[in-house]
């Protein structure tokens, strides 16, 4: 591996520049607001559960912000939410809410399973809604490129849920990276021991719908089928292809995230899966994904190469040598001319190797609240955009990872892709997968 290990670094150069560059990036400006920030944000959300009871809570910590409506398909997994929020309309169904609360509306959050990200995000974001997106922010990368387009054109503030990008860990990486601490970036390994996959058929039987549960509103924009109890709704969609993205999916906006911010990267140039295949209804298993990126002044000259693993996929003995010989569950092994940067998910950074950087001071970062950056964002308060936004960071992050979720699809065959004209130009198969499969009446009027 091309490093040098031979000189120490300096602890003072790096914590000097460290501390001028601010690498903290609070928000990104962009002069958007000129109007008083609103008093209170005036917010629904699409989802009561999980994760979605989770992000409101996050973002009820702020002063400023009033839980207005809440849609859930599943009616007694809406009720805990409904004792918290009593002051809040429920409905059953996401379009009605929209219909009849719009005007009473400033910003929404979107925790539904994958397939419903892009179809409620975009038509409430068409009402001028701002938008707090979970991850990833949509099913297919054309509702991703949707979602980044209507939010600029409409000037809304948005945020994708990758509340791991404002944490103190992330957001070292970046700055360790981008002040060159480890040289050039030449390769980057990243990985999860997550199994979201299933290889097996779909059970043939249909179980009786609990009560509480519209079933054709959690099916939404999916074809039709039976309801199998346990095998979908609440927990295993993330498994099954119509709804979910799989183990890369959904953790791949996350771990991908320190690297790709911190190198500046845009749209990969070309991506290859090696096996196995995914099945018709169900992702694979197990993945490895290899992508290309054009280079940035962060990297070497040329073009940079990013590797995926997910459930028994790891990275190669000589890359885990790199880093002790150990590698952890989730996350990413950066490599460098001058050094090797193991980023465990959601813990601290270590540099390799150990001996020459013993004693380095990691500069200090402003502490940041992912959710309350929206809220600020949402309400005027702050005058720029969060970190996350769609159109210049989380939508082109999402589209990376669909691209390699995609190339699952084709094991073996190198995709190569157009960014601008979101097109497979050499496989026209697998070009038919940048887009969704609408049942008859949902299709999202965004998606062309």
């Amino acid at each position: 591996m091309p490093i040098n290990s031979s000189s120490k670094i300096s602890r003072r150069k790096f914590v000097r520049s460290a501390t001028l560059s601010a690498i903290s990036f609070p928000f990104i400006s962009s002069g958007l607001r000129s109007n008083p920030p609103s008093e209170r944000l005036r917010h629904a959300s699409f989802g009561a559960n999980g994760m979605a009871g989770a992000d409101i809570g996050s973002l009820a910590r702020s002063k400023h912000f009033d839980l207005v409506a809440v849609a859930d398909v599943d009616l007694k997994r809406a009720e805990g939410l409904r004792k918290r929020f009593p002051k809040a309309k429920f409905y059953q169904d996401w379009r009605e809410l929209l219909d009849k609360e719009n005007k009473n509306i400033d910003s929404v959050n979107v925790s539904t399973p994958d397939h419903m990200h892009g179809p409620i995000g975009l038509a409430a974001m068409d009402y001028g809604m701002h938008c707090y997106g979970q991850k990833p922010l949509a099913h297919n990368i054309k509702e991703c490129r949707a979602m980044a387009n209507i939010a600029k054109n409409k000037n809304l503030m948005t945020q994708m849920g990758i509340q791991i990008s404002s944490a103190f860990t992330e957001r070292l990486v970046v700055s360790l990276v981008q002040q060159g601490t480890i040289g050039k970036i030449t390769k980057v390994h990243s990985f999860s021991g997550k199994k979201w996959g299933d290889m097996g058929p779909v059970p043939q039987r249909e179980d009786k719908v609990p009560d509480g549960l519209d079933w054709d509103l959690w099916l939404g924009v999916a074809k039709e089928r039976p309801y199998i109890s346990g095998y979908y709704h609440p927990g295993n969609w993330r498994k099954r292809r119509d709804f979910g993205t799989g183990t890369f999916g959904d953790m791949g906006c996350h771990i991908f995230s320190g690297w790709y911010r911190s190198l500046g990267l845009t749209s990969p140039i070309s991506v290859v899966s090696h096996g196995p295949a995914s099945n018709e209804h169900n992702w694979a298993i197990n993945a490895r994904i290899d992508y290309v990126f054009p280079s940035t002044k962060f990297t070497k000259k040329g073009n940079v190469s990013v590797s995926w693993y997910d459930g028994d996929e790891r990275p190669p003995k000589e890359v885990a040598d790199l880093v002790g010989g150990k590698v952890p569950g989730q996350g990413s092994i950066i490599i460098g001319t001058d050094g090797v940067l193991l980023a465990p998910h959601m813990s601290t950074p270590t540099l390799y190797p150990k001996e020459k950087f013993d004693g380095l001071k990691y500069p200090k970062l402003e502490p940041r609240d992912h959710y309350l950056e929206f809220v600020e964002s949402a309400r005027g308060a702050s005058g720029e955009k969060p970190s996350a936004n769609f159109e210049d960071y989380s939508g082109p992050l999402t589209e990376t990872v669909l691209l390699g979720c995609l190339a699952t699809l084709f094991p073996g065959e190198k995709l190569d892709w157009d960014a601008d004209k979101l097109k497979i130009t050499n496989n026209v198969k697998a070009d038919l997968h940048v887009g969704g499969n609408y049942r008859e009446g949902w299709k999202p009027k965004a998606i062309i």
